[in-house]
């Protein structure tokens, strides 16, 4: 089964907070998707791979460690996941960028995709899939689902607030995907929202309603 990693960093929570409550602003709302994803990247980054370099600072040379190949990818699940891609490259601005566009049934729940475009060497790259809300897991599903069947074999799943009804359904499709957030809520209502939760993220993004 996936590894679930939950962040419990004071600063992760407190911006958290100011993200569920219903009078924070677009504008508070958006800064504070791209902190906390930059704040999560720390961790979500954790082990990438380092080697050994040679420098020459002002006073000698010595030998530091840089990152190892620097093979990164980060694909926001359209459209709310585009709030998150800022605060990644904030991180590690030699990342590529892809993009898969998903929207989700209101009747029937079900995702269905429209537009997936990926960096051409997806497979010689970790991918860092990034959306604000995992709810019933389907449009992480779907759009790690895609990802593979391009030949990426290094798959991480990051989200701000998540359901345990869309942890248990993404880590029995891809166990090998890790999931990182910075809440677990407790259920999803009849509608498929996560409760709490903090309303829908891509309106409140954008400014769409």
């Amino acid at each position: 089964m996936s590894k679930v990693t939950v962040f419990d960093h004071p600063l992760i929570q407190h911006k958290t907070t100011v993200l569920r409550m219903k009078e924070t602003s677009n504008k508070e709302f958006r800064e504070s998707v791209e902190e906390i994803t930059m704040l999560m990247c720390y961790e979500a980054l954790r082990d990438l791979p380092l080697e050994d370099v040679e420098i020459e600072t002002p006073l000698v040379k010595t030998t530091c460690k840089m990152l190892a190949g620097k093979k990164l990818a980060v694909v926001p699940i359209l459209r709310a996941g585009l709030g998150m891609v800022n605060g990644f490259l904030n991180i590690m601005p030699i990342a590529k960028i892809g993009h898969i566009g998903m929207y989700r049934d209101e009747e029937t729940l079900i995702p269905h995709p429209y537009y997936c475009k990926l960096p051409p060497d997806i497979d010689e790259r970790i991918v860092v899939v990034v959306d604000p809300m995992l709810a019933t897991g389907g449009s992480a599903i779907d759009a790690i689902t895609q990802i593979k069947a391009k030949g990426a074999k290094q798959i991480r799943f990051l989200c701000l607030i998540a359901a345990p009804e869309g942890i248990d359904a993404l880590s029995k499709a891809h166990p090998d995907v890790d999931i990182y957030c910075a809440n677990i809520d407790e259920k999803l209502n009849e509608h498929g929202y996560i409760v709490p939760g903090l309303g829908d993220a891509g309106d409140r993004i954008f400014g769409t309603k």
